[in-house]
């Protein structure tokens, strides 16, 4: 007998499997649902990322998390709740996890005690069993009641969207201002979730005597050891938040220097992967990392650009949004969000190839909102056109006011969205009619750079000039202005 001639033997499955819906549940809201279709664990087609060709080991990580992924649909469609879980499992898939299984539960509300209900949980566990599982990841922030509770049912690790959301931040921060963020953010969503095993986090220090007292003055009811590290994590939290607001003044300083400078600045945002990076490398040719991976741009990147008639603009790479995006990344990554919020123009991007691109524009401006930038104008760019839907494309356009369709892969769309953000940029508004001597041609150059030229001529004492300009050029311009009375 040879290796071919055995067969693969498939791993045991329950002995029924769960309760599946005769009807598409699109058709239906949740009340007319049987109640056991509506209690059900729900399996979702197509998220299982296990390994078809044991070549393609060589390209993951050598030790995999092998993954079950479990939601809870409160409200809204079945597509919806789908779409959610498709994201989840991309969100793992980048932190390297490997999904084998995606279920969701109907309920009106998650459960308070294990998040699906007990009944659902032990299912849950015969489900990571089955699998081979060694971590389920929850659609939704648990309570670090609900963490313990499921993770004693299920017996294996329990994480949830959030801590993987934390995770991935974590594994891609590369400046020193990204990492200081992201440990903040880390270290405020642990807080209350510490916890330990048996009596290692009950013992405490000091006590009424004993071999083990250190003395006088050290006797008394001490503090236990979750005590201290909760101490020691408060404490790093604070010398974070020290570093953070000294690099946020640096990043102010940068910002009021372009703004002293009356530089324009255009922000590019938008969901995740919806090719932010890309877009801002046709516009400047700026070489930034562009890979097709969630949060693949932690760190801002700011680069200068040029309107087709000349005006110089900055434009910032911004880092991208998710549904759902835990509070604590926002109120650590504030000081980098406000470069969005002092922006002149927002080039909302949107990935036209996705399932629901109109959930992606409502979390980002969610986010938005959030940090005082929903007020700054805003441009709605349908990136990836060449792999869009026209059907949602059209729909897009109907639905924004100011949009407009490229994909930065291919270069289409790309000099109207630059005649756009020409026409949207503030232009220089202050009248000046100088006389420069010319020993001064760097303020006829700032001109040129910073203003529209309306008539220059040069003649015997000096370069007369007649412009728009803005009004701290125009400050510099002052005692060169030609007054009206020698106005020919």
């Amino acid at each position: 007998m040879t290796a071919d001639d055995i067969a693969p033997v498939d791993p045991p499955r329950p002995d029924t499997d769960p309760p599946r819906y005769d009807t598409d549940p699109r058709d239906h809201d949740g009340e007319q649902l049987d109640l056991a279709d509506r209690q059900a664990l729900r399996r979702v087609a197509g998220l299982s990322t296990e390994l078809q060709d044991v070549t393609e080991v060589e390209y993951r990580q050598l030790r995999l998390e092998r993954v079950v992924l479990i939601g809870v649909w409160t409200e809204g469609s079945v597509q919806e709740a789908e779409n959610s879980l498709a994201e989840l499992a991309a969100l793992a898939e980048t932190a390297g996890s490997q999904v084998l299984e995606a279920v969701i539960q109907r309920r009106d509300r998650p459960d308070a005690a294990t998040f699906v209900g007990s009944g659902k949980a032990r299912e849950l566990r015969d489900i990571v069993v089955t699998q081979g599982a060694d971590t389920v990841i929850a659609d939704g922030e648990l309570t670090p009641g609900q963490l313990s509770q499921l993770e004693a049912v299920v017996k294996v690790k329990v994480i949830d969207r959030t801590a993987l959301i934390l995770d991935i931040f974590a594994q891609h921060a590369s400046s020193r201002e990204g990492k200081a963020q992201v440990s903040y953010a880390q270290m405020e969503y642990m807080l209350p979730r510490l916890r330990g095993w048996g009596e290692s986090m009950s013992r405490q220090a000091g006590g009424a005597g004993g071999s083990g007292s250190g003395g006088v003055g050290t006797r008394g009811p001490g503090e236990t050891k979750i005590e201290t590290d909760r101490r020691r994590i408060r404490t790093r939290m604070a010398k974070l938040r020290r570093e953070i607001a000294g690099m946020k003044t640096a990043r102010d300083t940068k910002r009021q220097e372009r703004r002293r400078n009356a530089v324009p600045s255009v922000a590019i945002t938008g969901y995740t992967n919806a090719g932010k990076s890309s877009l801002l490398n046709r516009l400047t040719g700026a070489g930034v990392l562009v890979e097709n991976a969630l949060f693949a741009t932690l760190d801002p990147t700011v680069r200068r650009a040029e309107t087709p008639d000349g005006r110089d603009y900055t434009l910032v790479d911004t880092v991208g949004f998710v549904r759902h995006l835990p509070h604590q990344l926002v109120e650590a990554f504030r000081s980098t969000l406000e470069e969005i919020a002092d922006s002149d123009l927002i080039l909302h991007v949107v990935d036209g190839s996705d399932a629901d691109p109109e959930a992606q524009l409502a979390a980002v401006r969610t986010v938005l909102a959030d940090v005082d930038a929903h007020t700054v104008p805003e441009v709605v760019v349908i990136n990836k056109a060449d792999l869009a839907d026209p059907l949602v494309v059209d729909r897009l356009c109907r639905r924004e006011k100011r949009v407009l369709v490229v994909s930065a892969r291919t270069g289409e769309g790309i000099d109207e969205l630059r005649t756009v953000i020409a026409r949207e940029l503030p232009r220089p508004s202050v009248p000046v009619d100088v006389l420069l001597p010319y020993d001064r041609g760097d303020l006829v150059s700032r001109i040129h750079d910073e203003g529209d030229l309306l008539t220059e001529d040069h003649g015997g004492d000096g370069t007369r000039v007649t412009a728009l300009v803005n009004a701290a050029l125009a400050a510099d311009l002052a005692p060169y202005a030609v007054s009206a009375a020698t106005t020919p």
